[in-house]
């Protein structure tokens, strides 16, 4: 057995040495990030602004693009240093930081997309009902369960991380890990095992059954009614799925990879893989709310035609 290291860093391995290629990346990344950042930033302030978008579906897809800003600000500016950089090293403390905010980034989107299924799920099954049961009490509690939760989840995983004696530093990962950081362990992690299969089967998997048994029930309220109603269905319901479906396979990506030899993978693809589920939601989020939309894509178009007789 190695011998337990009290190093105050670790070094992210997966970086790979592309030359001059560095600051193409680098351009790329930034331009990247600043879309993420105006992209999510035009539909949280039209969704704030615009009286008729306070609606719970609107207000829960604000909260998404809140998320992303958080998920995308926790992951970016350290990987744009990182690819600027020679060496990849990062202390402790901030592996942690960067652990807890992408993994209550991932929790989150889950979460909120179950929220929105279930939002969904009532306007169709349950019209009558709607504005009964969705009230703004209602939309605050769902809101605040969608964050808290997960928060404490990743609080109590991290804990139960730092204090593990480590035996390494090197993070096969372009960005810290909690799973990379376990299996550095010298002792038995039997506790951080059983806590970590907890926390995805709540986070992950009843989620993912909820957002399926929602739809399902739609499905077959859709398959009695008309087809005027199940165009207006799927009209409404379509973004959310686009965006279930595309943070599931980067998801799945991402916990796939995190579990195979990532010696046996080509560096490049392995980096694209461990990058989708922290990069393509966020991008692709507003793009799939705004576009698909009609209300959303009413007031962004209005918003554009002022700037452009405002310039």
């Amino acid at each position: 057995m190695e011998n337990s290291t009290d190093s105050f860093y670790f070094n992210l391995t997966m970086f790979v040495n592309i030359g001059d290629y560095r600051y193409a990346a680098f351009f790329f990344c930034f331009l990247l990030y600043t879309f993420i950042l105006y992209a999510n930033l035009v539909i949280i302030t039209i969704i704030s602004r615009e009286r008729t978008l306070h609606e719970p579906m609107y207000i829960f897809i604000a909260l998404l693009s809140v998320n992303s800003l958080y998920g995308s600000s926790g992951f970016f500016p350290r990987f744009l240093t990182d690819l600027l950089s020679v060496n990849h090293l990062i202390s402790q403390l901030a592996c942690f930081t960067q652990i807890y905010i992408i993994y209550t980034y991932a929790a989150n989107e889950m979460t909120i997309l179950s929220i929105m299924a279930y939002d969904r799920y009532v306007a169709v099954c349950h019209p009558l009902h709607y504005h009964r049961k969705m009230t703004s009490k209602t939309v605050l509690k769902l809101s605040a369960f969608a964050c808290i939760f997960p928060a404490v989840g990743i609080i109590v995983l991290i804990s139960l991380s730092t204090r593990l004696p480590l035996c390494g530093n090197e993070i096969q990962k372009l960005f810290c890990a909690n799973w990379n950081v376990v299996k550095l362990s010298c002792v038995a992690t039997d506790t951080n095992n059983i806590y970590g299969l907890w926390f995805t089967i709540t986070t992950v998997f009843l989620p993912l059954a909820f957002v399926l048994f929602s739809y399902l029930k739609i499905v077959i309220v859709c398959w009695k009614s008309s087809a005027e109603f199940k165009g207006k269905v799927l009209h409404s319901c379509l973004p959310h799925i686009v965006s279930f479906v595309i943070y599931s396979i980067t998801g799945f990506c991402d916990i796939a990879l995190s579990r195979y030899n990532i010696e046996e993978i080509n560096p490049f693809v392995s980096g694209i893989l461990s990058l989708e589920f922290v990069v393509i939601p966020p991008v692709l989020n507003p793009l799939v709310y705004g576009l698909k939309l009609p209300e959303i894509r009413k007031h962004i178009l209005q918003t554009l035609s002022l700037h452009k007789l405002i310039s």
